[in-house]
């Protein structure tokens, strides 16, 4: 059985920072891409970052360029999200996801097919 748990997520004033993680079990994801999106209350969920299978191109949405950092280790099957400089607009619950199709970086949730529950950030001003 295929899972993902995020750990890492909690509330930081503005301006702080939080390491999120994503420890994947059931498969070896390390052909994969690997995502992570954000929902906060009342709105759409939004994608964050993408991290292709070697860590070799990452993609950020533009709110987060220059503050977060995601990173994988592919021996741990975790992948990363160091966010520095958090804003209250950050605020929002957390999801890691893996892509369907090997090799395939995406910033579509449809091409994403395994989620974890999600971590909650909250970012006080």
């Amino acid at each position: 059985q295929v899972q993902l748990v995020e750990s890492g997520g909690g509330l930081v004033q503005a301006g702080g920072s939080l390491r999120l993680s994503c420890a994947a079990s059931g498969r070896t994801f390390s052909s994969y891409a690997m995502g992570w999106f954000r929902q906060a209350l009342g709105k759409e969920r939004e994608f964050v970052a993408a991290i292709s299978w070697n860590g070799g191109s990452i993609d950020y949405a533009d709110s987060v360029k220059g503050r977060f950092i995601s990173s994988r280790d592919n021996a741990k099957n975790t992948v990363y999200l160091q966010m520095n400089s958090l804003k209250p607009e950050d605020t929002a619950v957390y999801y890691c996801a893996v892509a369907a199709v090997r090799y395939y970086l995406s910033r579509r949730e449809a091409n994403y097919n395994y989620w974890g529950q999600g971590t909650q950030v909250t970012v006080s001003s």
